[in-house]
């Protein structure tokens, strides 16, 4: 299987820009994610790749095959791609054999061809026994499974998969993405796919852009994007995560010294060199790397960050409580296997998880909006 090269890809529409110069590699065989909020140009992205959108520049290339230049524009129908769409667009007055036809009339397969092709790919996805069967005899689950059959029956090159799972429901969808990321291991073909789900992203994926407003924030494998994050934003929009404002009083090499915004004491937290005195920062800290203590119990040391918090309120989550916390202005959140603590605590911080990026306007407006779209 070939690999994917997308470069310097913008797109316009009416003067509105919604993709800004995306540069992407994808490599053979590999399970790539595009995830990001809604509007952010995962689709728009995708679309171009297929060919159902023509970009206003850059260049698409499969392999050796260039499909986009500012010379040349392949249409879809030629470009050897195949495609699962949200809403599966099966036809309804087709069987599933006769819809996985389709493609295949297309291209000219001899028809007893298309009746080896056909079998094979319906016993690909496991239903190879439901063949005869309309779509609206299916559950939504079976129905996903023949959208990627007719994806997968002429062997394409690369599948793509624009929001595939998103009409399952929670069960189903957290089997059907085990039970995809199975089968395209087990055919090895490369796989580009576009969700605005974390969890779903982080547990599928080889690798993972993550964009927002048309642009590409970071590239990376699961842990990479979680653990280190490369800016604000992708810290905000993977996984639950604290922010703090604060002013560097102190800059080396390898860490800072900061007042965060609403406290008198001074912390200390690990740092790549760049920033300097007198700079306006945000540290980022995620609630699993957060334990608590009862007021005036933790010490701070070279690894460790104290800061003091009152209790607001305790939830039960299953595997653990959820601690939400008023630190100044800010309500933070930290786990915890106890439920029990009350009034003032010491929150304590695992140096080596905070994260420490420059605090702008604009950063901090994009962290509100990426978290907003999270949420929902």
């Amino acid at each position: 299987m070939p690999d994917v090269v997308i470069s310097d890809l913008r797109k316009e529409y009416n003067g509105n820009i919604v993709l800004h110069g995306i540069d992407i590699h994808i490599k053979d065989g590999e399970f790539f994610t595009l995830l990001g909020p809604s509007g952010c140009g995962k689709s728009t992205t995708l679309s171009c790749l297929a060919g159902l959108e023509k970009p206003t520049s850059g260049e698409v290339s499969v392999g050796d095959v260039v499909f986009v230049s500012d010379r040349k524009f392949v249409p879809p129908e030629e470009r050897d791609l195949g495609m699962v769409f949200q809403s599966y667009a099966l036809w309804p007055h087709m069987t599933l054999e006769q819809n996985l036809a389709v493609p295949l009339n297309i291209r000219k397969v001899p028809k007893a061809e298309q009746k080896r092709l056909i079998a094979e790919a319906l016993d690909k996805v496991g239903l190879a026994h439901l063949s005869k069967r309309y779509p609206h005899q299916l559950s939504g689950g079976q129905q996903q499974r023949v959208a990627l059959a007719r994806a997968l029956v002429y062997s394409p090159k690369v599948l793509l998969l624009d929001e595939p799972l998103s009409n399952l429901d929670a069960k189903l969808r957290e089997q059907a993405r085990v039970w995809l990321k199975r089968l395209q291991a087990d055919l090895g073909i490369t796989t580009v796919y576009v969700t605005h789900d974390q969890e779903e992203a982080l547990a599928m994926s080889d690798r993972i852009a993550v964009m927002s407003m048309g642009h590409l924030l970071q590239v990376g494998t699961p842990h990479e994007i979680y653990e280190q994050p490369a800016t604000a934003e992708v810290n905000a929009f993977i996984g639950r995560a604290n922010f703090l404002d604060g002013v560097v009083k102190e800059a080396s090499a390898n860490s800072v010294v900061l007042r965060i915004d609403d406290m008198d004491d001074l912390i200390t937290v690990p740092s790549v060199a760049g920033f300097a005195a007198g700079d306006a920062v945000t540290i980022a800290f995620r609630p699993e790397r957060t334990s608590l203590e009862p007021e005036g119990s933790a010490v701070a040391t070279r690894d460790r960050i104290v800061l003091g918090a009152d209790v607001l309120t305790t939830s039960y989550v299953g595997s653990r409580y959820e601690y939400d916390l008023q630190l100044g202005a800010k309500v933070l959140i930290a786990d915890h296997h106890r439920g029990d603590l009350t009034g003032r605590v010491d929150a304590v911080l695992d140096a080596d998880a905070v994260r420490i990026f420059p605090r702008t306007a604009v950063v901090n407006e994009t962290m509100t909006n990426l978290i907003i779209a999270a949420a929902h």
